[in-house]
């Protein structure tokens, strides 16, 4: 464990799903929060809409769990992987990277999806999964516009989650991003929506047509 660091980081070589590892541990109690595992291979990890995320060596693939009451008091569980993903990218861009967040939990380099976010509840636990390319992409994907080492990163980034910042400061933040979402699409119920006719809440969720829709991720 590192100096400082209150969360221990479990580094295996192949596994299934750094989260379905992590769910699995916490539900058996083999592992309690706060713990995060990360591999160098996944065979079968968790995409969007539950697709599969394609896993290549030398990307980042991992999950960690943290209890609930731990998290900001003004944080709203459907909207943690706005949180959980905004924090990331403002760690990156310590290093000089140009990641920005497509709502809810999608990583991307200017129009290419370079990552993404999955958050579930466990127990009494907040299980949260990340990928990101730092090395090689599927097509039409892209990677990490820095080179930095998985072990600092992850050291900095939960140094940063230690902090608890509140979620109206990082909601503050996105909301003036928000905007790089016009041209894109997310889906609800399957079906394609455009993000140019949204309205962001304070909560995270968007507008549609009069309806709120929350990130189900």
């Amino acid at each position: 464990m590192e100096k400082g660091l209150a969360l221990q980081i479990i580094y295996l070589d192949t596994i299934n799903s750094t989260q379905k590892y992590l769910k699995n541990k916490i539900l058996q109690k083999e592992l309690k929060s706060p713990i995060a595992v990360c591999a160098e291979i996944q065979t079968d990890g968790i995409g969007s809409r539950n697709n599969q995320w394609i896993s290549q060596k030398g990307n980042l693939f991992f999950s960690f769990s943290i209890s609930r009451y731990a998290l900001p008091s003004d944080l709203q569980l459907e909207s943690a992987s706005i949180y959980f993903s905004y924090l990331l990218k403002e760690t990156l861009a310590l290093y000089g990277s140009k990641v920005w967040i497509k709502w809810p939990n999608d990583f991307y380099i200017s129009d290419k999806k370079i990552g993404g976010t999955i958050t579930t509840i466990v127990d009494e636990n907040l299980i949260c999964g990340i990928g990101l390319n730092l090395k090689k992409s599927p097509e039409n994907h892209s990677t990490l516009d820095i080179i930095i080492e998985k072990e600092k990163l992850l050291e900095d980034y939960f140094e940063n989650i230690e902090k608890k910042v509140l979620w109206k400061q990082v909601f503050s933040k996105y909301k003036l991003e928000f905007y790089r979402n016009r041209d894109f699409f997310t889906h609800v119920n399957r079906e394609k929506i455009s993000l140019s006719e949204v309205t962001l809440n304070s909560d995270g969720s968007l507008d549609i047509n009069g309806e709120r829709i929350y990130s189900l991720r």
